[in-house]
């Protein structure tokens, strides 16, 4: 067999492979394999498909990463309108829905479905021929935006059906899992931008980025929720057998839906999910109640807004009502003030709140909270405490307005809010807070992984001198850490254990640990594979890292603010000399290494038509090899590659003195990987 023909096979097993392993996780909730094996296999076949470009097919799990940002959404009219829902806030009017539906029917209904009203951005995807086609936002509900390139990075929507039916539309709810929109806000925090409100918010921008690698980086999830439209198979006479059929053919379902056959059912239901709610990954704000007999359903019809078939029963937010104690303000890794508030501890969707973020003075002015005020809190996306409003009537005697300080509350130096931004900063480089957190940021999971390095162990170290900052780390012994409190020689010797076990931890790890502003976890990754290892990174230019895929001005400024201060590169050589791993293994540099490809960091336009290969498909070939094509040609432009019947971007290159590459250059170039 040959080498080419051994790519193939080995191509079509892992696609195989990877669909089967993604029904396992997304479908039947039994994952055969870890995170990091399903990694591996994306990886291989990346691999595959960067050497042979032709090898890379539509559903191939690797188009799901983001490409290039879209200029604009094109609009999309929907094939049967993408309706909202009537609602009923209570069981009065759940009856007089019912009511209303008996009236439609001239009969009694009977056979429900009861569903939790997923709190995310409805969608409709559309399949051709089994393969994923167009992802379509509500929008007006006649016409929506088309997002399919932001569709393809969400892991649990498939490219590629279980069956290749003709033609398939279904409707769905994208939404952002609990667990990653915490992780999304403490990253966001860290990096010293702004945190997002609620878990919907996060989603309903994550779907309409221009960028569909920031779409990517969001980790959203989806449950599909209606089969709209359906050739080349039996469609089932109900809506709960059309879920079933849904689900068979490989989209997920939410198992939470449950079939009723009295409204008396559909009361029970309703409040079961109520009550279990705080189980859930995901927010809800309600159940969905459908008729499931579809043609009962077409027989009830619709009214000028809402399906008369279904409506939601909202559930009423959980709020209460507290005293603020006090308002002190925190002071972050990067330097920023953040007010929190105090508050009388009171119990809130099933917790015990004691604390709430008031954001940053200027929120703080808006909702005019005040220490001693009656406030009412509730959860944002049922998980971060806020405050809601004040109770102005309850407000004591003079309680004067918050006045955020203009200096840190820890060091006492100067704290400057710039131009643009919510937050003052602390201006003092050895600021005893930006030291502390900058300590735990370095030990934490995503960093160096310390287990055992937390609050209170950093606390005694900072007190008594015996670390200034993470390099400090490296110097630690035996017996200053058993001479601490709570420390004894054996748990002194597995923090040890830790620090001595983190010096192997991958580069990219290293560089997110730096706590460079703005360099997340993703970021880090891609820096890592473009530049290498720490001294390359370290004096690479602006522009070099502008011109790197997925690194924005803004990431670019940090790194090479972070890398023109002595202190940081100090720390950074105290580092390495104490062993901890600097560089990316040769052998594990990826086509994203500045030395692996032509193309890689590069800026590349197409014009004309290439041989042999579509537009989409040279497109593909360039970003599997390291390069970002875009749509127009300026001075930033490394390569243009023109085809046959090239036009104006062909003599706009030529006039600003950028390479122009032939089709048959082209080839080589890719070849040569």
């Amino acid at each position: 067999m040959s080498a080419k023909d051994a790519d193939a096979r080995r191509a079509e097993l892992l696609r195989r492979e990877i669909a089967r392993h993604r029904k396992l996780y997304y479908l039947d909730d039994a994952p055969a394999i870890s995170d990091a094996e399903y990694d591996a296999l994306e990886r291989e076949l990346l691999a595959i498909e960067a050497r042979r470009p032709d090898l890379v097919t539509p559903d191939s799990p690797t188009r799901r990463v983001g490409g290039e940002a879209a200029e604009t959404f094109a609009p999309f009219a929907h094939h049967t309108p993408l309706l909202s829902l009537d609602n009923a806030y209570g069981d009065d009017e759940l009856s007089a829905w019912a009511e209303r539906l008996e009236r439609a029917l001239g009969s009694a209904p009977r056979g429900f479905s009861v569903e939790p009203k997923v709190d995310g951005l409805s969608i409709a995807v559309h399949y051709r021929d089994g393969v994923l086609e167009r992802g379509v936002t509500r929008g007006d509900g006649i016409t929506g935006e088309d997002v399919t390139a932001n569709v393809r990075t969400i892991r649990s929507i498939p490219l590629r059906l279980l069956e290749p039916v003709p033609r398939l539309e279904v409707r769905g709810e994208v939404y952002m899992p609990r667990s990653a929109f915490q992780a999304l806000n403490r990253r966001r925090e860290e990096e010293g931008q702004p945190t997002f409100a609620n878990p919907r918010n996060a989603a309903a921008g994550a779907v309409r980025q221009k960028d569909s690698r920031i779409t990517a980086s969001r980790r959203l999830d989806c449950f599909f929720y209606a089969l709209a439209a359906i050739e080349g198979a039996d469609r089932p006479d109900s809506h709960v057998g059309s879920l079933d059929r849904v689900r068979e053919l490989g989209l997920k379902t939410n198992p939470r839906n449950v079939r009723c056959e009295s409204l008396d059912e559909v009361r029970e239901a309703i409040a079961r999910l109520r009550e279990s709610k705080h189980e859930l990954d995901y927010e809800i704000d309600g159940a969905v109640v459908k008729l499931d007999d579809l043609a009962l359903q077409e027989k009830a019809g619709f009214t000028s807004k809402f399906p008369r078939w279904a409506i939601a029963y909202k559930y009423p937010a959980e709020q209460a009502q507290t005293r603020v104690r006090d308002i002190v303000v925190q002071v972050g890794r990067t330097g920023a003030l953040t007010p929190v508030a105090e508050l009388e501890p009171v119990v809130l969707a099933g917790t015990t709140v004691s604390r709430a973020t008031l954001h940053n003075e200027d929120e703080v002015a808006r909702k005019d909270i005040r220490v001693g005020d009656t406030v009412v809190i509730e959860k944002a996306g049922e998980i971060i405490p806020q405050v809601v409003r004040v109770v102005p009537e309850a407000r004591p005697d003079g309680a004067p307005p918050f006045s955020m300080p203009r200096s840190c509350p820890v060091c006492g130096s100067d704290a400057l809010r710039e131009e643009g931004e919510v937050a003052s900063r602390c201006t003092n480089v050895a600021c005893p807070a930006k030291r502390r957190e900058a300590l735990l940021y370095f030990a934490s999971r995503s960093g160096m992984d310390i287990q055992g390095l937390g609050d209170a162990l950093v606390d005694q170290l900072l007190v008594r001198d015996l670390v200034r900052d993470a390099a400090g780390l490296y110097a630690l012994d035996g017996a200053a850490l058993a001479g601490l409190e709570r420390m004894g020689e054996k748990s002194a010797a597995n923090v040890l254990g830790q620090i001595e076990a983190s010096k192997a931890r991958p580069f990219h790890r290293v560089l997110y640990a730096l706590g460079i502003r703005h360099v997340g976890e993703r970021a880090a990754k891609v820096l890592a594979q473009a530049f290498g290892d720490m001294d390359t990174l370290a004096t690479a230019t602006e522009q070099a890292l502008t011109a790197t895929a997925e690194i924005g001005p803004k990431t670019a400024a940090s790194v090479r603010t972070f890398f023109a201060q002595e202190g940081n590169r100090d720390l950074v050589r105290r580092l390495a000399l104490a062993g901890v791993r600097m560089a990316v293994p040769e052998e594990e540099r990826g086509r994203s290494d500045a030395a692996a490809s032509p193309f890689a960091g590069k800026t590349v336009v197409l014009t004309g038509s290439l041989p042999g290969r579509s537009r989409d498909e040279a497109k593909a070939a360039i970003e599997l090899l390291g390069g970002r094509v875009t749509s127009s040609v300026s001075k930033k432009t490394d390569f243009v590659v023109a085809g046959d019947e090239a036009g104006g971007k062909l003599e706009k290159a030529r006039a600003l003195g950028v390479r122009v590459i032939g089709a048959e250059e082209f080839e080589r170039m890719l070849g040569a990987q």
